[in-house]
């Protein structure tokens, strides 16, 4: 409805306004990218590589999404999406500010988010630096919004209630293991844990509560169609673990973005 409002007054004397936005976009697009290609691979800003044969692409090469000189492998279709998600997501964010963020913290945090995403969604991974990193942000931002201590709080039930969650999920996938004699992956990794703990400094207490039932309820949702899909296509393999960030995620952008 925002957007909608927002695109009724749009004052077309003002495009070159807009229009500058959109190298915004691309940056966003190409450091998510960048990060998620790097961090899992070498736990450093090192020189991007081809996902197939592992040449070090050109700068320019890599910036303009082009195929592997080396091998000929064009791009995957995860770094268009996010090229082309990041771009909507910033002009989203231009023309629709949220209204307890600037533009420019908006944009840092939507940055880190999607970094998150993506390299859980690929890697089933959250490092350790990027918990940290989103620690510092999201207690500058949660302390700005509501208050030093409402956000140390918020963080503590955050990261409290998901470290019992995943003690819970523990126990469960020991117990599993020894009656299927097969090893049964755990449904949450400790870099759940702390992300839950970052969740909950941005978004303090109690809203981290309708956060995390919020992810709660989009993973339940997920998981059904996903099963019924599976099912369908009589692939499906009990116990199968499905990335839970990526939930969080999705939750922290709803409450802070619309």
């Amino acid at each position: 409805m925002g957007l909608y409002k927002s695109l009724l007054a749009f004052d077309y004397n003002d495009c070159m306004t807009y229009l500058a936005i959109i190298p915004l976009g691309l940056l966003a697009g190409w450091l998510v990218n960048y990060l998620a290609d790097v961090l899992p691979a070498t736990r450093s800003f090192s020189r991007p590589t081809c996902a197939y044969c592992r040449q070090a692409f050109t700068i320019t090469d890599y910036l303009l999404l082009r195929a592997c000189r080396s091998c000929g492998h064009a791009r995957s279709r995860k770094t268009y999406l996010t090229q082309a998600i990041l771009l909507l997501g910033t002009l989203y964010i231009w023309i629709v500010p949220p209204k307890s963020l600037s533009f420019w913290v908006a944009y840092i945090l939507l940055i880190y988010l999607a970094v998150v995403f993506v390299i859980d969604l690929e890697h089933r991974l959250i490092l350790h630096p990027i918990s940290l990193t989103g620690a510092v942000l999201g207690f500058g931002i949660g302390a700005r919004l509501y208050g030093w201590q409402t956000s140390l709080i918020g963080g503590a039930v955050g990261f409290g209630s998901m470290l019992a969650l995943y003690w819970l999920g523990e126990v469960f996938a020991r117990t599993m293991s020894k009656r299927r004699g097969e090893k049964i992956e755990d449904a949450l990794g400790y870099g759940d844990v702390n992300l839950a703990g970052v969740i909950g400094l941005l978004l303090g207490y109690p809203l981290i509560l309708f956060g995390l039932l919020a992810a709660i309820l989009l993973g339940g949702v997920f998981s059904l169609l996903f099963i019924l899909f599976m099912l369908v296509r009589k692939k499906y393999q009990a116990f199968a673990a499905i990335p839970y960030a990526p939930f969080m995620i999705l939750s922290v952008i709803y409450v802070l973005y619309f």
